[in-house]
């Protein structure tokens, strides 16, 4: 599926991979909400998340995602009651086949709090998967670097970091899901 082929409005699944091609986690439903030529935006809310071991849950509130076809990284602005809350993947780019997003998780998360303090996570999982999947020299170069460049994002407040970005996508999700 190309992008050109996306349709504003319509439900897609999403699929995180590890390095080694197992499915980590999917979520069942994204609507999409807009198309750039770099990235993507989906809202959703309350929706089933499947681990790889089977169980499942859904989420608490509702989320603004940002899938990049070029960066390796991708972003989820989660509208909670006390602010906006990020939560950002190191990971592939995006590929979409048969209506379903997947992209490769490499562990590093960083959580952005609604003050804009940030926090890198998980050093120590992406150490283990590193050694345990053998990522190359060039995907760890790289996914460093990119964590760098999603930092810089968040220090300079641009794309869903600017303030009111995620409020006024989830409005557009509202909109597109009550008719």
């Amino acid at each position: 599926m190309k992008t050109e082929d996306l349709v504003i409005g319509k439900k897609y699944e999403i699929h995180g991979y590890k390095h080694d091609g197992n499915i980590h986690r999917s979520w069942d439903e994204a609507v999409l909400l807009e198309i750039h030529d770099d990235y993507l935006i989906f809202g959703n809310e309350k929706t089933k998340v499947t681990e790889s071991d089977g169980r499942t849950w859904r989420t608490k509130e509702p989320a603004v995602l940002y899938f990049f076809n070029k960066a390796w990284y991708n972003i989820i602005g989660q509208y909670k009651k006390n602010g906006i809350y990020y939560y950002c993947n190191i990971a592939s780019p995006f590929i979409i086949e048969e209506n379903t997003i997947k992209y490769i998780d490499y562990d590093l998360d960083l959580r952005v709090f609604p003050d804009g303090s940030f926090k890198v996570l998980d050093r120590g999982e992406y150490k283990y998967h590193k050694k345990l999947m053998q990522y190359s020299d060039q995907i760890d170069c790289i996914l460093k670097s990119e964590l760098t460049n999603l930092i810089n994002l968040v220090r300079k407040k641009e794309l869903s970091f600017e303030p009111g970005t995620v409020e006024n996508y989830y409005e557009k999700y509202k909109n597109l899901t009550e008719k």
